[in-house]
């Protein structure tokens, strides 16, 4: 058998990355359910709330810059304790209950309730599993290894070991976490439990294949944008897994760990984790509406605009990061390259992606999770009313609060980082404020988001 080249891997990836992309699909439960504090409800004007925000970020980074001693910095993020626990069984335990899920979902997919509010697939996937799931990632630890069906299957099966290219590095990762995210927008799957459970087998199907040709390790290193993900997710969570088990760590420390993000391939990802979580809130907001209509009158096809708006935004923010890296090298007046600061400060954007995803899905989370459980508990005849918990008014404001903090997480990282990086105190500040000025830019950004009334994205 002859070795797929670059040309014919690309496209199977590209395949793989709309198959998975599917598994996210739905703008009813994707936009739905998107914790927002109303405009109208804010007892500020949305400018001076803008600013207001954007200063806490500016004003943690003087405070952050008052802590100049490198002992008590690396103290602070070389903190750990050792669990020493080895959990080998039961990650086989685990792996064999989620290929059960797996089946789970494809058969109640198949065979339960069409409407998507009671059909414990399409809540499984989109609450428990997207919304739920995902924060447990970065706020506890990277459980994914232990669950991932897929790979779990393909470890089970014999394996080819194809040489990968290495010149594709991460970039298949890329554009799958992109396609991801966009077919979540255009997407009608989450109305519909039948294709659902067909795109899960499409999926498992194409990926399995990937992992059949090249090993299990290198496609879910390399290709699989969600388990790329879940490991960058993983990496802010104060539960790490080492050589001697699980090992707590200060939440945020293993960002400041050195090569996290080894090439620019990684870079790029990182900043496409930032730009979809965004992406994903604005889409539904009023100013879109208006924009997409707008284009669409100016004679823009719609069929190209949330994919070009998708291209637009993410290259804009991937500028945006790397000339802060550029300018960083000045500020701080050092022989480092902008392309080693742009690698080794990248993953602390995570925390900000982070605070920006539990500030969007939390609310879609604890409204369904009622019928969620009493989906799950009789999958194929469920209640025909199912209960939704109905969020309080304060409950919105704390998409505020998880935004700031992940970009207050995201500050100090970057400053023990830089203190690692740099030998001078003023150089490691200085280092900082293209950073810092950024980080601001996206704070104000996703602060307008939450603010802003929900709308439903025009013409999909």
């Amino acid at each position: 058998m002859r070795r797929p080249n670059a040309r014919t891997l690309a496209l199977a990836a590209a395949t793989h990355a709309l198959v998975a992309g599917t598994l996210f699909a739905g703008t009813a439960l994707a936009h739905g359910g998107g914790l927002r504090a109303a405009a109208g409800s804010l007892a500020v004007p949305t400018w001076l709330f803008l600013l207001t925000g954007g200063g806490v970020v500016g004003a943690s980074f003087l405070l952050a810059s008052f802590v100049t001693d490198r002992a008590f910095i690396r103290a602070v993020h070389d903190w750990r304790r050792v669990a020493g626990a080895r959990l080998d069984g039961a990650a086989t335990l685990t792996r064999a209950l989620s290929v059960l899920a797996l089946v789970g979902v494809v058969a109640v997919g198949l065979f339960g309730p069409e409407s998507l509010y009671r059909n414990a697939a399409i809540l499984f996937v989109w609450v428990g599993w997207w919304a739920g799931y995902v924060a447990t990632v970065y706020l506890v630890g990277n459980s994914w290894p232990a669950l991932n069906p897929w790979r779990a299957v393909a470890e089970w099966l014999p394996s080819l070991d194809r040489d990968y290219p290495e010149r594709l590095g991460a970039w298949p990762s890329v554009v799958g976490l992109l396609a991801v995210v966009w077919l979540e927008v255009v997407s009608p799957l989450a109305d519909d439990p039948r294709l659902l459970a067909w795109v899960v087998v499409g999926y498992t199907l194409v990926t399995l294949a990937g992992a059949l040709t090249f090993g299990p390790d290198r496609w879910f290193g390399s290709v699989d944008p969600v388990s790329r993900l879940f490991r960058y997710y993983g990496l802010v969570a104060p539960v790490q897994r080492g050589e001697d088990g699980l090992t707590l760590r200060m939440p945020g420390a293993a960002l400041t760990d050195p090569g996290a993000a080894d090439g620019r391939d990684e870079v790029a990802f990182v900043v496409a984790i930032l730009w979809v979580t965004t992406y994903d809130g604005f889409v539904g907001t009023p100013v879109w509406v208006d924009v997409a209509r707008a284009a669409v009158g100016a004679g823009v096809p719609a069929v190209v605009l949330y994919p070009l708006a998708m291209v637009a935004g993410y290259a804009l923010f991937l500028g945006v990061y790397w000339l802060a890296a550029r300018q960083a090298r000045r500020t701080a007046d050092t022989y480092l390259t902008a392309d080693a600061i742009g690698r080794r400060f990248a993953p602390t954007l995570l925390p900000i992606a982070a605070g920006y995803h539990l500030a969007h899905f939390l609310g879609l989370f604890v409204t369904l999770l009622p019928a969620l459980v009493a989906a799950l508990t009789d999958p194929l005849s469920p209640p025909f009313n199912p209960s939704v918990f109905v969020l309080p008014d304060w409950f919105g404001m704390l998409a505020v609060a998880f935004i700031l903090l992940g970009h207050l997480l995201a500050v100090w990282v970057s400053h023990a980082s830089a203190y690692e990086v740099f030998p001078g105190r003023l150089q490691a500040i200085r280092s900082q404020y293209p950073f810092v000025a950024a980080m601001v830019l996206y704070t104000m950004t996703s602060l307008w988001i939450v603010s802003a009334p929900s709308a439903d994205p025009p013409f999909v």
